[in-house]
């Protein structure tokens, strides 16, 4: 009955979009090195192309976008992730958990740099996730580090059976973000087909079931309190929003544009449920040296890394010019306090009271904090990616076609970014932006029509 209804309606044209992206998922997974520039951008603009074209000409058939969404995902469920290194810390985290050991008071070089092996596979966990990685204290929030944890204890003892947990958790996670996010478009009133802007990018595809980046899990949780927030079920919203930021802590630059949106009395309510929750998330692992650590590890985003930049690097210029030096610690604790200024500011003096203008509100604030940001990694457009589906704005969905071309930095030996690509993957960004602002403009300083009818 399900072919029936759904795939003996397809036209051929879809269908073989949909056989062609496939193939090319298939040797995206297994047969890319992030160092092959020419395919890499070859296949990635391939499947952007039949993405859309998908999208576009199957508005109407739900079942056949979803079927697709997943099936390109379990494409890569026996792939080792091909463009990031980030998931050998997950396991050697969440394996570290299950022998006693808490993640934030060790690094891994005081472990392998003493002959210290705590871990199953710890030499090639060690080796995998790289001198970065290895000489700093665990960033990840506590749920997170659960998750981590779960799937090394469900998953048997070898790397790719733990790639394979980490994987399904982020599918599952997508499967509730379908869910949730088609009920609150509905109860917007917006097109379910939006959803699939979201879910069938091949960048949200290959960042999130390919490279294992858990924005998904927080999304997830994301659009979950959204959904209750609607339903006007706010004190549970709050527990399911803490649980967002117990994934990453990235939402907690929403809190503050939720005071419009529920009043006084209400946000401040929850505000402290959102604390109490995280506290209690982060309780297990509590001690005097943890908070230095973590503190420490999170102050490295504002004061160290430096990677697909905007802004920044042009006040980094700037810098160089005037005192001969990198200003990143001066222009990073700026671009913090410009962040926080311009997110009170949406806070206090723009109704955020309606969903979709709350949801706006949260898109720009994210927005501005990834225009100044010293660090822009590509997974971290995944939220922006998905606040745009309850939109009309479309310059995160540019974003996430040209944000590729981040990845040209491990093309040589040194790892090192050529500004000139970084400047035209920006200049695309903004002008899709700035456009869509003008337009935005053009449109409520546009004269209403004259109705009147002449007697």
């Amino acid at each position: 009955m399900f072919l029936n209804t759904t795939f003996l309606k397809l036209h051929k044209i879809p269908i073989a979009f949909a056989v062609f992206s496939m193939l090319f998922y298939l040797s995206f997974a297994y047969d890319l090195q992030r160092t092959d520039s020419i395919k890499l951008i070859t296949l990635y603009v391939a499947m952007f192309f039949l993405f859309y074209k998908l999208v576009q000409t199957n508005k109407s058939n739900f079942k056949f976008l979803t079927v697709l969404a997943f099936a390109f995902r379990a494409v890569f469920i026996l792939a080792i992730p091909n463009l990031s290194q980030d998931f050998y810390r997950f396991i050697w985290d969440g394996r570290l958990i299950l022998e006693g050991i808490n993640p934030y008071l060790f690094t891994p070089d005081s472990f392998i740099l003493k002959a210290e092996f705590p871990i199953t596979h710890a030499q090639d966990l060690y080796k995998g996730m790289g001198s970065l990685s290895a000489g700093h204290f665990s960033n990840y929030p506590p749920l997170n580090q659960l998750c981590f944890a779960l799937v090394n204890l469900f998953s048997g003892q070898s790397i790719l059976s733990s790639v394979i947990g980490l994987r399904l958790l982020i599918i599952a996670a997508d499967f509730g973000t379908l869910y949730f996010g088609k009920k609150l478009l509905e109860q917007l009133k917006l097109p379910i087909y939006n959803i699939f802007w979201y879910l069938l990018n091949p960048f949200i595809i290959i960042e999130l079931t390919g490279n294992l980046h858990f924005e998904g899990v927080m999304i997830f949780f994301v659009v979950w309190s959204l959904y209750l927030l609607q339903m006007d079920k706010w004190k549970l919203a709050a527990v399911v929003f803490a649980c967002s930021v117990s994934i990453k802590l990235i939402p907690l630059i929403f809190l503050p544009l939720l005071f419009t949106k529920l009043g006084w009395k209400k946000s401040l309510a929850f505000y402290a449920i959102v604390s109490i929750v995280t506290l209690l998330l982060f309780m297990p692992f509590y001690s005097q040296q943890f908070v230095v650590n973590y503190a420490g590890t999170i102050g490295l985003w504002f004061h160290n890394f430096e990677f697909n930049a905007s802004l920044y690097y042009i006040a980094r210029e700037i810098g160089y010019i005037i005192t001969g030096y990198n200003q990143i610690a001066i222009i990073g604790l700026f671009s913090a306090g410009l962040v926080l200024v311009f997110v009170l500011t949406l806070s206090l003096f723009r109704k955020n009271h309606p969903m979709q203008q709350l949801i706006i509100a949260m898109l720009f604030a994210l927005s501005f904090y990834y225009f100044t940001a010293t660090t822009v990694h590509p997974w971290y457009l995944a939220t922006l990616l998905f606040l745009s589906i309850f939109t009309t704005y479309k310059f995160p969905l540019a974003w996430s076609l040209v944000i590729i071309l981040s990845y040209l930095a491990y093309s040589n030996t040194t790892n090192s970014e050529n500004l000139w690509i970084i400047g035209l993957e920006y200049i695309i960004v903004y002008s899709v932006f700035l456009y869509e602002i003008s337009k935005k403009k053009s449109v409520e300083n546009k004269p209403p029509k004259n109705t009147e009818t002449l007697s």
